[in-house]
């Protein structure tokens, strides 16, 4: 009796068990239901499915957005007032307490390379050969080389040569210095065996002053001089400041200007090439730190009494740190509005196979990118997640489509196309979904379906 219960309980198992493997294929929807990306027949839901190449990444980064902006806190700088009973003071230098407006970026013309031309005070040498009865015809020349001595050039653009006479040089370049006074020492009858090198250079100069640790002139030489080498020749810039100070360049007349914000972060403005006449001044305003002095200075220039002088500039130390200290928390108050939930973000959510499904504030002032946002919180698992079905889920702003939505595609089985991941930019409430493998969409199926088969079977089985 037992061992026909058994046998029954075998053949009931095994036939469950076949129905089982011959439903899934057509029925495991009725098991596991796997989100995907795809428009249903009667959904009100139009979704249009774009592939992700170079071309459609700049169209759909054409949709216009503009990132929030910080508070004027995060860029206001704190300033100090007389306080009371410190008698006649002067008047403070004026100190910004508005957000500073965003400087214009006025570049000056291009400078074209050329090459150098000899001007007016340049020092320049006759390199001669060192022997030979030939040289020693050259006896004012030879002579001045070997005592290094350099000839100037005049007004007139000349050279003058000891007991041959004078050769005009000005203007020309140093190819074109070096063929005149070949042919210049050949008609003299003296054997034109020498090279021409510029020992000082004179004639061109750019003027560097302002917010520097020292004012000079650089010359221009024969490798065109540009921004960064002047400012680098000047002991580079003393600049406390950074977001009110710039970098004027006078040119014929103009006034150009380069933010020194765009100075730092673009390598290309220290490439910037100058021109002769060139004035570069480093601007800036008054900072904490020079404004604190200034009052020190005057405060001694009227000598209070030394009570009263240590008092003035406590009371003004104690000012500066108290409006620095209201500057903080005002900061750290929108911090903790923000982390809150009570200030006003754009938000992006990352969803389907990834490590962490997350709602991601966009940043502050800057695109947040497709990159940013998948590998800024974990990526996704390969063993389950199918990189072939990366999708940016974006609902159309247009109310007359009635929430169409683009499904932008990325197919990172090749794993060259996520160089695209950080060119598509994000915009507020972008959907980032990712598709199940195949095989774990089944081994999820089987993993709901088969427990519930099982059990039917062993209460078969039992009965």
């Amino acid at each position: 009796m037992k061992s026909r219960k058994t046998a029954l309980m075998w053949r009931t198992t095994k036939g469950v068990a076949l129905t089982t493997a011959l439903m899934l294929p057509v029925g495991c929807g009725v098991v596991y239901t796997s989100p995907s990306v795809k428009e249903f027949a009667g959904s009100d839901v139009s979704v249009r499915e774009i592939q992700l190449t170079p071309q459609t990444v700049l169209l759909a980064n054409s949709t216009p957005y503009s990132p929030r902006n910080l508070p004027r806190e995060f860029f206001s700088a704190a300033s100090a007032h007389q306080g009371p009973g410190l008698g006649t003071l002067p008047s403070a230098p004026p100190i910004p307490t508005e957000s500073p407006e965003r400087m214009e970026l006025r570049l000056p013309p291009e400078v074209a390379v050329q090459p150098y031309r000899i001007g007016v005070g340049d020092v320049v040498l006759l390199a001669t050969k060192s022997s030979g009865s030939s040289i020693e015809e050259l006896s004012g020349l030879l002579a001045a080389q070997q005592q290094r001595q350099g000839y100037t050039v005049s007004d007139d653009g000349a050279i003058s040569i000891p007991d041959i006479g004078r050769v005009e040089i000005g203007g020309l370049t140093l190819q074109e210095a070096q063929d005149r006074v070949f042919k210049f020492l050949l008609d003299n009858q003296v054997d034109p065996a020498f090279s021409l090198e510029v020992a000082e250079y004179n004639s061109r100069q750019v003027t560097v002053g302002g917010a520097v640790d020292n004012a000079v002139r650089v010359p221009i030489t024969l490798t065109p001089l540009t921004l960064g080498d002047a400012l680098t020749a000047s002991g580079g810039e003393v600049i406390q400041d950074e977001q009110y100070a710039s970098i004027r360049i006078y040119r014929g007349g103009t006034i150009y200007q380069i933010p020194y914000d765009d100075f730092l972060s673009r390598p290309d403005l220290r490439r910037l090439r100058l021109a002769d006449g060139d004035a570069v001044f480093v601007d800036t305003t008054y900072d904490l730190d020079r404004a604190f002095e200034f009052y020190r200075q005057e405060i001694d220039v009227i000598q209070l009494r030394n009570q009263a002088r240590r008092d003035a500039v406590d009371m003004l130390a104690s000012e500066v740190s108290l409006r620095r200290g209201m500057l903080d928390e005002r900061r750290s108050n929108f911090t903790a509005r923000t982390e809150l939930g009570a200030e006003p973000r754009d938000y992006v959510y990352l969803t389907g196979e990834v490590s962490k499904q997350n709602r991601i504030p966009l940043p502050y002032e800057q695109q947040a990118t497709l990159a940013d946002v998948l590998y800024g919180n974990g990526g996704f698992p390969t063993e389950t997640g199918n990189a072939s079905h990366i999708y940016v889920l974006r609902p159309s702003p247009n109310p007359s489509e009635f929430g169409a939505v683009t499904a932008w595609h990325l197919d990172a089985k090749n794993s060259v196309n996520l160089t695209l991941a950080t060119r598509m930019e994000m915009r507020p409430n972008d959907m980032i979904f990712i598709e199940e493998q195949p095989i774990t969409k089944w081994g999820r199926a089987l993993q709901q379906f088969l427990p519930t088969v099982l059990n039917t079977a062993g209460r078969a089985a039992t009965n």
